[in-house]
């Protein structure tokens, strides 16, 4: 889906998916103290609103005028601030080393371009920050529930790992795993296989 695909989604009156935040955010952000964090392809805001809420000082980037502003509303109707960018999270160049934490959230691309994004993503770290990538697995598509039915823009922790080994940057993978999330469906609640990766670049000594 291309940025007009997803302006055509995105516009509605309500969000299209829940204002709480990805349940794999809140976990791994727990032990974290709040500092700058960059949320890549960040869609209709809702995770950078909820770390915004957290004392965390966010930026939202997403190629949809659309998401970006429903994220703005989203922020001003609980009283936070989140500077949010309309951009390509392929072409947008972040500040290098400048953020405590970088997450990217179901942003599905072909290998290539998934792998520009990693690179990106962790060249965007802070000596000492962490780096969280959520997605849907590749055996979602057979064994979990929704998500993309291309196997182009699905992938493995075993991909994002490696992904992050090519980019360098003294970025260093601490779990790599496939993790479940529970879907309501019509036949009940099912699971959902997603791929999780956090890894942290190393602090300068």
């Amino acid at each position: 889906m291309d940025r007009h695909d997803w302006d055509r989604r995105y516009d509605t009156p309500e969000l299209i998916w829940r204002a709480e935040p990805n349940r794999f955010l809140v976990a791994e952000v727990a032990g974290l103290a709040p500092g700058s964090v960059l949320d890549l392809a960040c869609g209709e805001g809702r995770n950078a609103v909820w770390l915004a809420e957290r004392g965390w000082r966010a930026t939202g980037v997403d190629f949809s005028a659309v998401g970006i502003d429903k994220a703005r509303r989203l922020a001003a109707e609980r009283g936070v601030e989140v500077e949010l960018l309309t951009a390509d999270v392929l072409e947008w160049q972040p500040p290098g080393a400048t953020f405590d934490l970088v997450i990217a959230f179901y942003l599905q691309l072909p290998a290539e371009e998934r792998r520009r994004a990693i690179a990106l993503a962790a060249g965007a770290l802070a000596p000492g920050g962490t780096l969280l990538v959520v997605g849907h697995d590749s055996t979602n598509l057979t064994e979990g529930t929704g998500g993309p039915q291309d196997p182009g823009v699905l992938f493995t922790p075993e991909d994002l790992a490696a992904d992050v080994a090519a980019a360098g940057d003294g970025v260093v993978v601490e779990r790599a795993e496939r993790v479940r999330r529970p879907v309501q469906t019509e036949s009940g609640e099912v699971d959902a296989i997603d791929a999780l990766l956090r890894a942290r670049r190393v602090a300068a000594a």
